[in-house]
């Protein structure tokens, strides 16, 4: 890449970083002080058990949302990503089941999640059919494809070896461990490395950072296929917290990662916006989830509470530009 444009892709990145490092603030003193209101109202809230669950159960959530943001910065959306891990943990668990070496078990929803997501990338970079048509194919193909091939049987007796969530990194359960790290590691690559900044240009302005160097169309396979590495990481939590796995797709799990991914400082429009960001918005919808229930309000606002959230942040940053537009500023 050549030195404009690392220095253009750093200038939209760093405008990007400064705009949300306020929003990634903001969802932290929500998440925290959610827990004490609740917390006041119904003091089970903040049970270490409650707690845990919550972070337990939705770490799979977070991670899937790291590789979201991406693909959402790089000026694309693909929601096939819930029919993509349900079918992965299905074939995962089937391989445990069928006697597959566990790390076999392990690995292989990792590389068909990165072919697969890469292949949607190569669609929509070389034959340029918008992201949301490639995607929303593929979704039909996985969910019709994977309920027609099995039934959508239960897989059971799993091996107790299967079950990588059940471990733990001095106390910490495995999946906080690898959502952490996971976060940690995405969010220094993407602000630190010419590949990540080639991810903000890309989505920024695709023309103006082809003919600063960058290669839009590799980088949109590039994206796509961590996103999809990602989507893999995402399956393993999910599937190895199961002691029985369902051969069906997770209802709404592509809306409820693309929620994490707005709400947390990923613009919809493409170019701006953290991975951290979309981790804490995940713990904060998980929360609110959690809380409505403690303080005996119906679980069906869920939907709603993220329909309001998307649009919220959808409009807030559309003003956003617009007033930048106004006085005359770079994007």
């Amino acid at each position: 890449m050549s030195a404009a444009a690392i220095a253009g892709a750093a200038r939209a990145q760093s405008g990007g970083l400064r705009r949300f490092a306020s929003q990634e603030a903001l969802l932290a003193l929500a998440v925290i002080g959610l827990a004490v209101v609740v917390g006041f109202i119904n003091p089970r809230f903040l049970a270490t058990r409650n707690l845990s669950d919550l972070l337990l159960g939705n770490a799979y959530i977070a991670i899937a949302a790291i590789g979201m943001s991406m693909v959402i910065i790089s000026g694309n959306i693909d929601i096939s990503v819930g029919a993509l891990i349900g079918v992965l943990a299905t074939i995962s668990g089937s391989l445990a089941v069928a006697g597959a070496p566990i790390l076999v078990s392990w690995l292989v929803p990792l590389v068909l999640g990165v072919a697969v997501m890469a292949a949607q990338g190569a669609v929509v970079a070389y034959l340029r059919i918008p992201a949301i048509v490639v995607t929303l194919g593929m979704l039909s193909i996985l969910k019709g494809g994977l309920i027609s091939v099995t039934g959508g049987k239960w897989i059971t007796d799993l091996p107790q070896n299967f079950h990588l969530a059940d471990l733990s990194v001095l106390n910490v359960p495995m999946p906080v461990v690898i959502m952490v790290l996971a976060t940690a590691l995405a969010a220094v690559w993407m602000r630190y490395s010419a590949s990540g900044r080639a991810i903000y240009a890309t989505g920024g302005n695709a023309e103006a950072a082809r003919l600063c160097g960058v290669n839009p169309q590799r980088t949109v396979v590039m994206v796509f296929a961590l996103h999809g590495f990602f989507a893999g990481i995402a399956t393993l939590v999910y599937a190895t917290q199961l002691r029985v796995i369902q051969s069906t797709t997770p209802p709404g799990l592509e809306l409820t990662v693309i929620t994490a991914s707005v709400v947390g400082g990923v613009s919809i429009l493409g170019g701006v916006g953290t991975v951290v960001g979309s981790t804490l918005a995940a713990i904060l919808i998980a929360e609110i989830t959690s809380a409505l229930v403690f303080i005996n309000v119906s679980p069906y606002w869920t939907d709603a509470l993220r329909g309001g959230l998307i649009l919220a942040t959808v409009i807030a940053d559309i003003l956003r530009r617009q007033r930048r537009a106004a006085r005359g500023w770079s994007k």
